[in-house]
């Protein structure tokens, strides 16, 4: 069993799936930081210089001055601004994917073009019978 198991992993699927995990999560961290660190603050300076991570509601009632405020109070709140800012970034991880997809797909070489096809087999056997009776 253990020698089936290092077959296993040894083949080249694992690997390939193992790499592709690791250089995900790298892009996903780079993704979020460009979200975190770039667009949201573009996009809030934009929309009157508004803190997308500091939108909440909180289910008290009460008012506080930012998301860790209400935090710290103790207060159940819905931080539909962190929302805001995951779902940009599935927007801008599905574009980023998009792209790496197509340009992979770009360098593959075409499939070769399949050989004309022949005459079918009862084409060849009319031709056949035609011919034996000239």
């Amino acid at each position: 069993m253990l020698k089936e198991f290092k077959n296993f992993i040894m083949t080249g699927n694992v690997i390939d799936f193992a790499v592709a995990v690791i250089m995900a999560s790298a892009l996903g961290a780079v993704i979020n930081g460009f979200v975190s660190n770039i667009a949201m603050p573009f996009i809030g300076f934009f929309a009157g210089g508004m803190n997308f991570e500091d939108l909440h509601f909180a289910m008290d009632g009460k008012e506080y001055v930012s998301l860790a405020a209400a935090k710290e109070a103790g207060a159940a709140v819905i931080a539909y601004g962190a929302w805001i800012n995951t779902i940009i970034n599935l927007l801008i991880v599905g574009l980023v994917m998009f792209i790496i997809v197509k340009a992979y797909n770009k360098t593959k070489t075409p499939p070769a073009e399949a050989a004309p096809a022949g005459p079918s087999e009862v084409d060849l056997l009319t031709e056949i019978r035609d011919a034996l009776k000239k």
